[in-house]
Formats: C-alpha cells, structure tokens, sequence
C-alpha cells in the first residue's frame, strides 16, 4: 500500500512544500550560476528511471563548457568551479530534481538516477534498481555515496527495493539531510565526483 499509493502523494506534498519554501534560495542560486558560469542555468540529461523508462533530468549547473583545442570538452576537474564544488558539497545542485519528483519521474528516497549509457553494464541482480523510482537521495547515499564501490552502491539499492517502508524512507531522508551537513562522501578517492562505472567483474 504504501510504495504503490502513499508514497506517491507524500512526494507530491513534500515537493510542493520545499519548492515553496525554497524558492527565494532557487532565484538566488539560478541568478549566481548565470552571472558566474553562464548559460544555461539547469543542466539536463537524459537518466534512465522506473522500468529503465527514460526521463530528462533537471540540475543546477557546476561546470564551464570550456575545451580544448581540438573543441573536446576539458576533464571534470577541470571544468568544475570553487562555486560548482560547493553547489555539489552542499547538494543544492540536486535541488531542481524536485520539479522531476513533481512531474512523477522521481520520488524523494530511491536509488539514485545513473547514466543511460550504464544500462546494459548492470547484471540481473543490479538491474533490479530500476523497479522502482529513482530518488533524490537514498540508502547508497546515506551509506557512503560516492566514497563506497559502485557494487557497494548497488547492494544498498536493490535492498532498499526490497524493503521499502515508510519509517525505513523517514530514516534516509533525516540521515541524508546529516550527510549533507557534516558533507561527506561527496568524492571518491580519485576523482571529483565518482568512476565511470564499467561493469562489475
């Protein structure tokens, strides 16, 4: 009952909620990125979602558009900004993924959106992320995010589709708004955000 109809309806009136009250913060944000990295303001890229449908994706941008000479765009590294890395640290970049909870490509606790391209990488028991929403946060995130193995990630994943429960989400999403305090697992040990993954051996 509750991951087919409740869920639902809290994301909608939670959603509501947080783009209403953060709106003031949105503008400000969405004014920064303008004045610092230009247009355009969102970032938005095809992710594959519930039933690996696939949906556009809303973020706030983190990096320059800035390439080399042959016109190939630069490393993250490279194109990431102090601006960007805080918008990351703090996770305000995430934020406009509300507007994709509202549209019911997302829920507010899943596993997290990934690369399309990632889809045929994923084994019969990583697939399985995709039966449900993704979220903008969930058990990987409070788990380590980014600091922890992409296997790691997608056994907290396919355990959170195996047990979703009200109190089980109300858990994540006060565990998550911690992590984003205390800003950990933010990078993996040798990149600035995390691997490509490449399929798990």
């Amino acid at each position: 009952m509750y991951r087919h109809c409740i869920k639902r309806l809290i994301d909608l009136i939670l959603s509501v909620i947080a783009v209403a009250m953060l709106s003031p913060l949105l503008i400000v944000i969405g004014t920064l990125i303008r004045i610092k990295l230009g247009k355009p303001v969102f970032f938005k890229q095809q992710r594959p979602g519930k039933n690996e449908v696939i949906f556009e994706i809303f973020k706030f941008r983190t990096m320059k558009d800035t390439k080399d000479q042959n016109g190939n765009l630069l490393s993250d590294e490279l194109r990431l900004t102090k601006f960007g890395k805080f918008l990351r640290s703090t996770s305000i970049d995430e934020l406009p993924e509300l507007i994709n909870i509202l549209r019911g490509d997302m829920s507010i606790v899943g596993p997290r959106p990934l690369l399309v391209k990632y889809l045929p990488l994923y084994d019969e028991l990583q697939r399985q992320r995709h039966d449900v929403k993704p979220g903008l946060t969930g058990l990987a995130q409070v788990n380590g995010r980014n600091a922890i193995t992409w296997e790691k990630k997608f056994e907290y994943d396919v355990a959170y589709v195996k047990n979703i429960t009200f109190v089980g989400d109300c858990k994540i999403v006060f565990q998550t708004i911690l992590k984003v305090l205390q800003r950990k697992g933010i990078s993996s040990k040798s990149s600035v955000t995390m691997e490509e993954f490449r399929g798990s051996k």
